[in-house]
């Protein structure tokens, strides 16, 4: 992969984790949750029902998670314009790395909390995440 391939994917890796955001954002009012409730229902699948947005412990959650997915997505954009032609491999091993953590810390706690469908589904996220920026890049 060439380093123009790269810095073009981490903005794929950015709309990736950013685009939950505003999911979840969503979810923070009862009258717009509910497609935060269907990617709760969808990532524990089966498809139930059971997930609901009806507490407010769930839309404070809800509020924290979109909030620092919508950053982390933002900061992977910011990085792949201002600062990957100055450390491409060092921006490279960041974002890798900060993609590895999430993969690993929310698929256990999806394991923990009786959800292991989602680690599942976040090795699929973790392929698109990542894609090409598993390998250094050539010049």
């Amino acid at each position: 992969m060439t380093q123009k391939f790269h810095k073009f994917w981490l903005k794929i890796t950015a709309i990736v984790i950013g685009s939950f955001g505003p999911i979840f954002f969503f979810g923070t009012m009862l009258s717009t949750s509910e497609p935060a409730r269907f990617t709760l229902d969808l990532l524990s699948f089966p498809i139930d029902g059971i997930q609901n947005y009806n507490e407010p412990t769930t839309r404070f959650l809800s509020a924290l998670t979109g909030g620092f997915l919508f950053g982390w997505g933002v900061m992977v954009w910011c990085l792949s314009i201002w600062v990957y032609d100055k450390a491409p491999e060092a921006v490279r091993k960041t974002v890798l790395t900060g993609v590895l953590s999430w993969f690993f810390l929310d698929s256990a706690g999806s394991i923990a909390s009786g959800n292991p469908s989602n680690a599942i589904i976040n090795i699929f996220v973790l392929l698109i995440a990542v894609g090409p920026l598993w390998r250094p890049a050539r010049g």
